[in-house]
């Protein structure tokens, strides 16, 4: 068998018992073990890690075909949620994020081999850039997720349902920790789209044009959630909502058009 198909395995397998590990004591009076699920997910991670490098890897180029960079995606903000859960409670997260990768590691098998998109490990100022829009899109994509955790406790607490909550951070923490990352992964999107305008001769370019305006209008609601949370007190639903429309717009920037050039056309 393909050393990629049994290492796609074992990290979907090891990563979908991490999930019903969490999911199955999610509100038992213990809650979930975490060092078991934690153990199981370094070993889903290390697998993809080592899928990632034979992926993406290719003699002196790197394939950045859109299966292999939502893969990567994927297991970087595996890899930060998992970190996160060594210090704080992320029981909310850990499936979601396990969940997905674990699938996508599946699909990985039976997705059919896809042309090459090659880029040139030599091109610095191109790779910087790129490095810069992913971990942008890893940091508000997990950003997006603890918004959910937040709207979460507060339904539940505005409820008085404290049994649902029991085994959940405090409010304000995750509070805090949401308006950190917003403001971590803003400004690496900042940075990214400067590091465009100044380097990339092509960035406003026809073919482009659609994912900077795009990423560009995300940029400006993060700001905006920015201004409202530290002006005017945003906070809840409304921070939900226009992070979740900032982020949608963010990955039909990056994405939607390789979708369509990768798997329609």
């Amino acid at each position: 068998m393909d050393l990629l198909v049994i290492g796609s395995s074992v990290a979907f397998v090891s990563y979908m018992l991490a999930s019903i590990a969490i999911v199955s004591r999610l509100f038992h009076p213990k809650g979930p073990n975490i060092m078991l699920v934690l153990s199981l997910g370094c070993i889903a991670i290390i697998a993809h890690t080592l899928n990632n490098g034979q992926y993406l890897y290719h003699q002196a180029d790197i394939n950045f075909s859109l299966p292999n960079v939502i893969s990567l995606v994927s297991l970087v903000i595996t890899l930060s949620v998992s970190t996160a859960a060594l210090k704080y409670k992320v029981n909310l997260l850990l499936p979601v994020v396990y969940g997905f990768a674990g699938l996508w590691q599946l699909l990985m098998i039976f997705i059919p081999p896809i042309a090459e998109i090659p880029l040139s490990s030599e091109k610095l100022f191109l790779v910087t850039h790129i490095v810069l829009a992913l971990i942008a899109y890893c940091v508000l994509v997990i950003a997006t997720l603890y918004a959910f955790q937040v709207a979460y406790i507060n339904y539940k607490l505005k409820s008085k349902n404290l049994v649902a909550v029991s085994h959940l951070p405090p409010l304000m923490q995750v509070e805090n920790q949401l308006f950190l990352i917003l403001n971590i992964g803003t400004l690496c999107l900042l940075l990214s789209e400067f590091s465009g305008f100044i380097f990339l001769d092509d960035f406003l370019s026809k073919d482009r044009a659609h994912k900077t305006v795009l990423s560009l209008m995300a940029l400006f609601v993060y700001l905006v959630i920015m201004w409202g949370h530290f002006k005017q007190g945003w906070r809840g639903h409304k921070v939900l909502l226009l992070t979740v429309f900032a982020t949608s717009l963010l990955t039909l920037s990056y994405f939607g058009s390789r979708f369509v050039k990768e798997f329609l056309l």
